[in-house]
């Protein structure tokens, strides 16, 4: 998937309650921001972040959508304790971390595996991509997501 690429029509399952496809979206501008888990520090800030500039991007017509392969059970207790406006989605087959090519080798303590490399997507209203970050570093990320999100 490239800049300026319509983005596939996927099926998803969210907080809420909520599942569909993407097109339903169609119309509004939105931020998919990959995370590697629920309640970490860095997703955790990452989503506060999101959280508190929720009404900012709101007033751009743009819908944040949080996405891990995290149950839709973690992801209610995360959304429910941040109080988070909006919903996450249970990306458990990794399906959509495919589509977005966010799955990558890391290694912790020495100990490789594969996982999410932190990354965010900016869709327009007529559903092509119109800008990414890859390896997100979370301070002042959301900030330029917004910017981007203004732009449009």
């Amino acid at each position: 998937m490239q800049i300026g690429d319509k983005i596939e029509d996927f099926s998803f399952t969210a907080t809420n309650g909520l599942s569909g496809k993407f097109s339903q979206f169609k119309g509004k501008n939105v931020v998919l921001y990959f995370y590697p888990k629920d309640s970490t520090p860095g997703c955790t800030m990452e989503s506060k972040s999101f959280r508190d500039h929720s009404k900012d991007f709101a007033a751009c017509d743009t819908i944040i959508l949080g996405i891990s392969k995290d149950s839709i059970n973690s992801h209610e207790k995360f959304k429910a304790k941040h109080c988070m406006p909006f919903d996450l989605i249970s990306d458990n087959d990794a399906a959509l971390c495919n589509l977005f090519d966010v799955l990558k080798n890391k290694s912790l303590f020495g100990v490789k595996y594969i996982g999410i490399e932190r990354s965010t997507f900016l869709i327009d209203k007529n559903g092509v991509l119109r800008q990414e970050w890859r390896k997100v570093k979370v301070l002042g990320h959301v900030e330029k997501v917004l910017a981007a999100a203004k732009s449009l």
